[in-house]
């Protein structure tokens, strides 16, 4: 569903309140803590800040400025967010939210979502503003996988749930009317979300650092600012009531946290040093053997899956290649580390188990 809602209102807010709207329906009210500024979304979505004129933002990107393509906007629609102010400004500070309107995520969106997050029966799904609870019933009903749906909208947890009995899926696919920004998300494999693109960067801290190596995260149209998806894939969605006549999804796999300073063996005496720099899946860094250095070649990490390889001189001048493949496990990289002989005195690789634990750390990204 689309929700740029689904945050309780009895959160502490910044000075100026955020409204979001979607599709061109309802008001919808958010304004979810840190996020600056004040925006009245519309349509697919569209923006108009204090001071400013509609403008277009129907590319579904974080730039509610962007120009990129026209959109028009029924004088109704422009009434309909001056009344969602005045309702904002005179709603009781101790009410939990405004009613939220929500968009149906396509059904071909929804098999996509699972198909693309690689849904199974020993997963447990976490579908954040649930709406009517298609995503976590379709993920029970034809995957075998357990779930939950998040969705402040008291109604739409009732009718998710008695859909969930109809179709007998009630043990594996259960509701629950909560706070997105205060749900508990550790238990998930599998998170799907269709936010906006403020929220996803409200939540993206919490997705990155308390979810474990390795669960995938799916995103209905909007992405993550500079945390890059590992997959993105673009579904026809004729029927779709807003923006292009295509729906695009996005995949990230949560990686393990590996930035700092490690230190460790490979075979029976080999030592080394490696000093990692991380954002997100993408790493960067040095390998020092013996006191010779060089920067490492790594692949983007894969759930708690490190590889990487430098080229460094060894004794004689004889120069090699390091390699690392493995995982990190409760605070180790543990795997295999191969070595190539490269130039004249080429010799058959030689590969030894390798370990290491970590000297120093820095802060997740």
């Amino acid at each position: 569903m689309c929700r740029p809602a689904v945050a309780s209102r009895r959160q502490k807010k910044p000075a100026s309140a955020g409204f979001f709207f979607c599709a061109a329906a309802a008001p919808v009210i958010h304004s979810p803590q840190g996020v600056p500024g004040a925006r009245v979304w519309l349509g697919g979505p569209m923006a108009v800040s204090e001071g400013s004129s509609i403008v277009d933002a129907c590319d579904g990107a974080a730039r509610p400025h962007s120009r990129r393509r026209r959109c028009t906007v029924a004088a109704v629609a422009v009434a309909g967010w001056l009344a969602a102010a005045a309702l904002y400004a005179q709603a009781p500070a101790d009410e939990p939210t405004v009613k939220v309107p929500y968009v149906p995520t396509p059904w071909p969106v929804v098999k996509a979502m699972l198909d693309l997050g690689q849904v199974g029966e020993r997963d447990f799904l976490i579908d954040l503003g649930s709406g009517d609870g298609r995503v976590v019933i379709e993920a029970a009903r034809t995957r075998g996988a357990r779930g939950i749906g998040v969705e402040l909208d008291p109604d739409l947890v009732r009718l998710s749930s008695d859909e969930a009995k109809r179709l007998g899926v009630a043990a594996r696919a259960q509701f629950s009317r909560q706070d997105l920004f205060e749900t508990d998300l550790t238990p998930a494999t599998v998170i799907t979300m269709y936010l906006l693109p403020h929220i996803n960067m409200a939540l993206r801290p919490r997705l990155a650092s308390e979810l474990r190596p390795g669960t995938r995260i799916v995103s209905h149209d909007f992405g993550m600012g500079d945390w890059q998806a590992d997959a993105q894939v673009k579904i026809p969605v004729p029927e779709k009531s807003y923006g292009p006549p295509y729906s695009t999804l996005y995949l990230w796999v949560v990686p393990a946290f590996v930035n700092g300073i490690w230190e460790g063996r490979y075979g029976e005496t080999g030592q080394y040093r490696l000093d990692l720099r991380q954002q997100f899946q993408r790493v960067s860094g040095t390998l020092t053997i013996a006191g010779r250095s060089a920067k490492i070649e790594a692949t983007p990490i894969a759930g708690d899956r490190l590889a990487f390889s430098a080229v460094l001189d060894g004794a004689g001048g004889v120069r090699a290649r390091h390699a690392f493949d493995g995982r990190s496990q409760a605070g180790e990289l543990v795997g295999t580390w191969t070595v190539t002989a490269l130039g004249a005195a080429v010799t058959a690789p030689v590969t030894v188990p390798a370990r290491a634990v970590r000297a120093e750390s820095a802060r997740k990204p």
